[in-house]
Parts: structure tokens; C-alpha cells; sequence
């Protein structure tokens, strides 16, 4: 897992796309609460991602993928809404439901990865 720049992890060109994705489909939604939350929870899993891999720490990267993969699952939680409110589709909202597992899946391995790495005894 190599890496020089946020751009070059997956999980962060994903979680990208689903913030473009989620922007654009709720764009002209109402409720208006929920929908510019939806846009600000989706905009920060990747804007988290980028900030914790720019600080020069281990630890605190990892705390800000801790905060990436709780904005994932705030932003579940209002797809399940926004589906029930009847402002996305079923279909939109199985794919993102199945996106956002995913990377939050993705976050935790990246996390543990990053946890092993800090707690062996050569770094």
C-alpha cells in the first residue's frame, strides 16, 4: 500500500465519485435540510481522506479516516431516508448503500493497516 498522494488510494477516487454522484442527483431535492446535509456528508468522507494523508502523522491519519468512514455511515443513514421520502430511487439507493459499504470497508482495512505499521516495532 504504497502511496505518495491521497489521489493515488482507490478509496479516495471512489468516495469522490459517490460526492460528485450525490451532488448531482440531489441537486434540485427538497427537503433542502436533507439534501445539502447529504451533500456535506458525502463531500467530507474524501475531503478527510485528503486532509489526514496531508498531516505528517500516522496517528492522526488515521483519526481522520476514523472521521471518512463515520461521515460513510451518516451518509447511509440519509440515503435510507432520502429513499423513504421518496427523493431517490431504489435503484439509486441500492448502489450507494453497496458503494458506501464498500468503502467503508476499504477505510477500516486502510486503518488497520496504518494501525500495524504505527505499532511495529521499525516504525
Amino acid at each position: 500500500m504504497a502511496y505518495q498522494s491521497f489521489e493515488e488510494l482507490e478509496v479516495w477516487r471512489r468516495s469522490s465519485r459517490v460526492a460528485v454522484f450525490i451532488c448531482r442527483l440531489v441537486a434540485e431535492a427538497k427537503p433542502y435540510a436533507l439534501r445539502d446535509q447529504m451533500q456535506r456528508s458525502s463531500i467530507s468522507v474524501p475531503s478527510n481522506i485528503a486532509e489526514g494523508c496531508e498531516r505528517d502523522s500516522r496517528l492522526e491519519f488515521i483519526r481522520f479516516l476514523r472521521i471518512a468512514k463515520g461521515s460513510a455511515a451518516e451518509l447511509r443513514t440519509q440515503v435510507y431516508i432520502a429513499l423513504k421520502l421518496e427523493m431517490i430511487s431504489k435503484a439509486d439507493s441500492d448502489q450507494l448503500v453497496a458503494d458506501l459499504k464498500e468503502i467503508s470497508a476499504m477505510l477500516q482495512g486502510l486503518i488497520r493497516s496504518l494501525a500495524r505499521r504505527a505499532a511495529s516495532p521499525e516504525h
